[in-house]
């Protein structure tokens, strides 16, 4: 997907951070000052973004999955829009610490979620008593908040997306330290040097992210879609094959 500079334009995607708050990495970004607040140079961002877009596109299509985090409460229910019917993993709640760098640990709070939805489809539950089946309850509904959604996420994504990588600068770190690539928003208050893939963008403003999102999402989804027509290709071209072989025996 494709996008141009009047569409972010209208988003909002050019406004900064005040001038103070200006990160020195991000100047090469930054388009001009006005009324105190820094602008950011939207031709770069969308080299940036395109740059970025054919980047997730191919690692969707090799079916490895792509996390995405945005916890300010501005970017929670956008991110959720857009990547929840991708069936791509995100964390909209407070990033549990170790989430990569200790992901053993939180697949076995992921294995003990699905062992309580066990208990509840084969009926051993209502052996309990009243106060054991309310606390299960109560922790199958903290489990369920804070990893609901990567619940069948089996191994370590294969990138990130973020919303504010001061924010999440936890998950960011993180995926750093274990060689994950790395997408986001960076704002002019942000040091772009963090990730692997940054994109100048206001990441404060709803409008701003959801265009961004948008355009991650949309591309994510072709990809998808280009690796089930491919395999299914590969499997038509496999049967044909297995066909030939068995009218050349016979």
């Amino acid at each position: 997907m494709t996008i141009d500079v009047k569409t972010l334009l209208n988003a909002g995607v050019h406004f900064g951070h005040l001038t103070r708050k200006r990160h020195p990495n991000m100047t090469p970004y930054i388009f001009m000052e006005k009324n105190g607040t820094h602008i950011l140079d939207l031709n770069q961002t969308v080299d940036k973004l395109d740059e970025s877009l054919r980047a997730l596109s191919k690692i969707a299509k090799t079916g490895r999955r792509i996390l995405f985090v945005a916890t300010k409460k501005q970017a929670k229910d956008i991110l959720v829009k857009h990547i929840k019917p991708l069936k791509m993993p995100y964390i909209t709640e407070r990033w549990p610490g170790g989430m990569l760098t200790n992901f053993v640990t939180i697949r076995k709070a992921v294995k003990k979620m699905a062992s309580i939805d066990k208990m509840k489809e084969d009926g051993t539950i209502s052996t309990l008593s009243k106060r054991e089946r309310l606390q299960l309850d109560r922790k199958r509904g903290k489990l369920e908040k804070d990893l609901g959604s990567i619940s069948e996420m089996n191994r370590l994504p294969g990138a990130i997306f973020v919303v504010d990588i001061v924010k999440e600068k936890i998950a960011v770190a993180e995926a750093k330290k274990l060689g994950i690539p790395t997408f986001a928003m960076v704002d002019t208050n942000s040091d772009p040097n963090l990730v692997d893939f940054p994109i100048p963008s206001n990441d404060d403003a709803s409008k701003s992210i959801d265009i961004i999102l948008s355009c991650v999402a949309s591309t994510i989804e072709k990809a998808l879609q280009e690796r089930e027509i491919d395999k299914k290709k590969a499997k038509d071209t496999t049967n044909d094959n297995n066909k030939t072989k068995k009218v050349s025996k016979d």
